[in-house]
Order: C-alpha cells, then sequence, then structure tokens
C-alpha cells in the first residue's frame, strides 16, 4: 500500500493505474485492483479519532463504535474497487454534507465541553473535502469507461434500538431513480434475503423499512452523475454484541464470501442490462 497525496491519487485513476493507497493524512484508504464497473464504499468504517479533540469529547470511545459502522471495509474487501473511511463519524460525517458533517451533538448527547474553533472545524473539513474530490474522479472515470456504474454503499445499524422486528438488510432507495433501477434494487434485495448466516441467524431484507437512503455519499454521486446507481445497504448488527463491544468474526466472514461472489453477480447483470 502507498501512501498518496490526493492530488497523487486522482493521478493514477486518470491514468487509469492500479494501485492501493492511504491518503497523505490518513484519512481513507482506496485499492482500485482493477477498473470495473462497480465499486464499494464503507464510508463509516473509520474508529480513528484526532488526540487534539479527545478531551473535548463527551462522549466514550465505546459510544464512538456504538454508532460507527465497524467492519464494513471488511464485507467487501475481495472487490476490486474499494473506497472506505479510516476517521469516526464523530469527527467529521462523511455521510454528510459539509455544512452539518461536524456534529454538536450526536444522539441527543451533547457531543463537546465547548464548542470547536474554526481551526478544528477546519481540519476535519479539508478531509470531508479531499474525500469527495477523489469520488468525484472515481466515479467520473468508471462512467467514462462503462458508460454506467453501481456504487454498494455499506453501512449497519444498531437494532437494539427499536422496539419492532427490523430486518437483517435494509436498502434506501428514496434517492435514486427507481423507475429506471428498479429491477436491480429488487435483486440486490433478494440477494441479501438469500444470504445464509451462521449461528442460526436468518437474513431478511426490505426496502426502506429503517432507514431510506438519505445519505450525503449517495447523494452526492447520484446528482453529479446520471448513469450511476447507489445502493445504499444497511446490515442490522447481527455481527457483533453492540452493548458489549464484541465482534463476531465468523459472522463478518460468512457475509464477505457471500458478497465475494454474490456482489459480483449482482454488479454484471446491473452492467449487462444497462450498458450502452
Amino acid at each position: 500500500m502507498l501512501r498518496l497525496s490526493i492530488k497523487e491519487i486522482i493521478q493514477k485513476i486518470k491514468n487509469e493505474e492500479p494501485f492501493e493507497a492511504v491518503a497523505q493524512d490518513y484519512s481513507f484508504t482506496i485499492k482500485i485492483k482493477k477498473y470495473v464497473h462497480y465499486a464499494c464504499g464503507a464510508v463509516h468504517d473509520g474508529h480513528q479519532f484526532r488526540r487534539e479533540l479527545w478531551n473535548n469529547c463527551l462522549h466514550t470511545e465505546y459510544d464512538r463504535w456504538f454508532e460507527e459502522d465497524p467492519e464494513t471495509k471488511e464485507m467487501v474487501k475481495s472487490h476490486p474497487i474499494v473506497i472506505a473511511g479510516m476517521d469516526s463519524r464523530f469527527e467529521y460525517d462523511l455521510n454528510r454534507a459539509p455544512d452539518n458533517a461536524i456534529y454538536t451533538d450526536a444522539w441527543g448527547k451533547k457531543l463537546w465541553r465547548e464548542p470547536l474553533s474554526d481551526e478544528m472545524k477546519a481540519k476535519s473539513l479539508e478531509k470531508h473535502e479531499n474525500f469527495y474530490e477523489v469520488v468525484h474522479a472515481l466515479i467520473h472515470k468508471l462512467e467514462e469507461l462503462f458508460g454506467v456504474c453501481v456504487v454498494y454503499d455499506m453501512h449497519s445499524y444498531n437494532w437494539r434500538r427499536w422496539d419492532r422486528e427490523v430486518p437483517t438488510w435494509n436498502l434506501g432507495t428514496s434517492n435514486v431513480d427507481a423507475k429506471r433501477f428498479g429491477k436491480e434494487i429488487e435483486s440486490w434485495r433478494a440477494v441479501l434475503e438469500k444470504m445464509k448466516l451462521p449461528n442460526g441467524i436468518v437474513s431478511t431484507s426490505k426496502i426502506n423499512d429503517t432507514f431510506q437512503g438519505n445519505g450525503h455519499f449517495l447523494k452526492y454521486i447520484t446528482t453529479h452523475f446520471k448513469n450511476t446507481l447507489v445502493l445504499a445497504t444497511e446490515a442490522k448488527k447481527i455481527y457483533c454484541d453492540e452493548l458489549n463491544q464484541i465482534l463476531f468474526p465468523e459472522v463478518v466472514a460468512s457475509i464477505e464470501e457471500t458478497l465475494r461472489a454474490d456482489l459480483k453477480n449482482h454488479a454484471e447483470a446491473f452492467y449487462n442490462a444497462h450498458k450502452v
């Protein structure tokens, strides 16, 4: 893996070079093993939290972990193109627009002892901006090469805060062209529902049940690129004990193994249906 500046990463994408890199400031990673018509994203996978923010933060390390999406990069690690955040959403949220990417409170609890200075905010927002410069260059290149593209936008959610039965997988589609891509949305839902999971876990999947797909990552790509479908895919946190901060690696591995083949096959079917 290389450590590259944003300019260097974008130049490699423009040159269609395969590479794997971490951003120079260690805010995100990107892997392009091969240029293909699909990509995977895990914007909330990160857990890093700038040290100069520690003493000012009222939320514990566990509080942050609880609301992040651990292991979502791991679930799609085998695919040719993967971009993932390394920083915690508590520093800046890549799935929010820049004007509200920095929290003042989080899930009903005040976040900072003292309001962040403009300098502290600027450091975080620069990383947010850099990430989207790379996203823009990447999707532009994929549409240029293939005409169409599908992005698997991986997330997870805390099921214990719900007072009803919730699906193992939720697809948020309120901000994508469901008329144009309805067949692929439904086929992806069906893929997830058929997943075989260990420990007696039953896989269910629904569309717009717990979340509707209002994230900035999806909205940014959909707004700027008319031939790219973003599938906001939320996994219920059946792969960990969210109350005791214990990961279940066998469940993560099972998801990754299934998606290794099924995600690729879904992307192939999408391309065959929509290529020019």
